[in-house]
């Protein structure tokens, strides 16, 4: 959400006579699917409900099921959460998905960077400009530093 006055599915902000009248319920209803675990709306510190867009999509789908299927409570409470479950399967096989392709990209890359490598390692003298580690040639480094009681002291190392 960009701004803090958009709202999502997910935001409860529904009082339960504004949710049973969206889903074509009575409030009652929804309180006893409540009681059974099949919509869960969120609480206010004062303890009223609030239901969220998601859950009148839900109620709407509880109703269906229910009085064009046939399919009594637990049922319906059942195939609720398998959809959950399916829906939560989805998204991880999405992530996984996008994960294994950016590891295929990396393996890709690995591999003609190997290549290069093992090219150079094969033919170093036919072109020095190509060498795996430039080496220049030996450089003389001297340090100044005064002795104890001695007045200065050169050191060189090579």
């Amino acid at each position: 959400m960009s701004s803090p006055y958009e709202l999502s599915d997910d935001m409860p902000v529904y009082v339960i006579s504004v949710a049973a009248n969206l889903s074509g319920m009575h409030p009652q209803t929804l309180r006893g699917y409540e009681r059974v675990g099949l919509v869960i709306p969120r609480r206010t510190a004062g303890g009223g409900r609030r239901y969220s867009m998601r859950d009148i999509l839900a109620l709407r789908e509880i109703q269906r099921l229910s009085q064009e299927e046939g399919i009594n409570l637990s049922g319906i409470k059942r195939i609720l959460d398998l959809e959950r479950e399916l829906e939560q399967a989805q998204r991880l096989a999405a992530e996984l998905h996008a994960e294994m392709a950016q590891l295929r990209a990396e393996l890709e890359s690995t591999r003609a960077v190997a290549a290069r490598l093992a090219e150079l390692r094969r033919t170093p003298q036919a072109n020095p400009a190509a060498t795996l580690v430039p080496v220049r040639n030996a450089t003389r480094i001297t340090f100044w530093q005064p002795a104890a009681g001695q007045g200065d002291q050169q050191a060189t190392s090579e």
